[in-house]
């Protein structure tokens, strides 16, 4: 079993900048690829990023790609989403995920080949 908390959700006003953590334990080394996620009120789940084991592929929503970047160390068993210049839109609860599969599954029915999730953090964002 894979345990995976986010933190670093919070109110940040528009243009701003945030970078959130997804911190992973438990059968690590089972994991293959992480991905984030977020889904707002009243609407899907949405993807935004993911990357494989060795950082070497990433992935991106092409709307969020240049604003957002996924980062990976393995060492501390931690993924980051860094987010600049949010927009309201951006506000929603931000999840990570964690797949055994390859990266480029994660893009796929919106996570739905994920495994593994986190409990989100909430990203709010003032104009």
């Amino acid at each position: 079993q894979v345990h995976l908390v986010e933190s670093g959700g919070g109110l940040v006003q528009a243009g701003g900048s945030l970078r959130l953590s997804c911190t992973a334990s438990g059968r690590t080394s089972s994991i293959n690829a992480m991905g984030w996620f977020r889904q707002a009120p009243g609407k899907e789940r949405e993807f935004i990023a993911a990357i494989n084991w060795d950082s070497t592929k990433t992935y991106y929503e092409d709307s969020l790609k240049g604003r957002f970047t996924i980062s990976r160390d393995i060492a501390k068993n931690k993924t980051y989403l860094q987010m600049r210049n949010l927009k309201s839109e951006d506000m929603a609860i931000y999840y990570c995920a964690a797949s055994r599969g390859p990266a480029s599954t994660l893009r796929v029915e919106n996570g739905g080949y994920a495994q593994f999730w986190g409990q989100g953090t909430q990203v709010t964002v003032s104009s």
